[in-house]
């Protein structure tokens, strides 16, 4: 149980980032947008509402996974300031995770394609550290594991959490979502302003 909750909290957040996605899609498709863009407000704050509702619901979601992990014996070993950091890390993760869903649902045109452009971050999770040590891989698919950027997210958030080794997990993770975010933002911000009114 303590091994597989910090896996299981970032699939809480890939499945949120899927939600915003099909949220943004549905929103560019029905037409709400083009009344937006008459408005007096600026161009990128309907993404960045979508973006930080988002943020609420998903720390509303780890609260519910982690109270419930909590009801049937997880145990973590974190004081005060290890919850602040696992709290800290992971609005960096859902933050970079949510501009790139709002880009690739810009980019996709349709719901049902966004909604499956956000799948491979359901899976990322269990193709790293999520629920068995990558040093129990095979060859090919621990070398995937060591390199995707789950599996630092995973180690920091464990290592937080039960006072466990992070390593160089926590800057890997820092830097996988400053990579993330940098790209989502300005790529969303981009098509947003290009598209056309419906």
């Amino acid at each position: 149980m303590n091994y597989v909750v910090p896996g299981v909290v970032l699939m809480t957040v890939a499945t949120a980032a899927q939600g915003t996605a099909i949220s943004v899609a549905i929103d560019m498709t029905e037409g709400i947008v083009a009344r937006f863009r008459t408005m007096a407000i600026a161009r990128v704050s309907v993404l960045t509402g979508h973006v930080l509702g988002s943020l609420i619901q998903t720390l509303l979601s780890i609260a519910a996974v982690v109270g419930v992990a909590l009801l049937v014996g997880f145990e973590p070993a974190a004081g005060f300031g290890e919850w602040l950091g696992a709290i800290g890390v992971l609005l960096l993760i859902i933050l970079a995770l949510t501009w790139l869903s709002v880009a690739l649902a810009m980019a996709a045109r349709s719901v049902a394609t966004a909604s499956n452009l956000l799948t491979p971050l359901m899976v990322l999770p269990m193709m790293g550290s999520g629920f068995v040590p990558t040093d129990s891989m095979p060859g090919g698919l621990k070398w995937f594991a060591e390199y995707q950027p789950f599996t630092p997210f995973i180690e920091t958030l464990r290592g937080l959490l039960m006072g466990t080794p992070i390593g160089n997990h926590a800057i890997l993770t820092i830097g996988w979502c400053a990579l993330i975010a940098s790209g989502g933002y300005p790529w969303a911000k981009k098509l947003y302003n290009r598209e056309p009114t419906k």
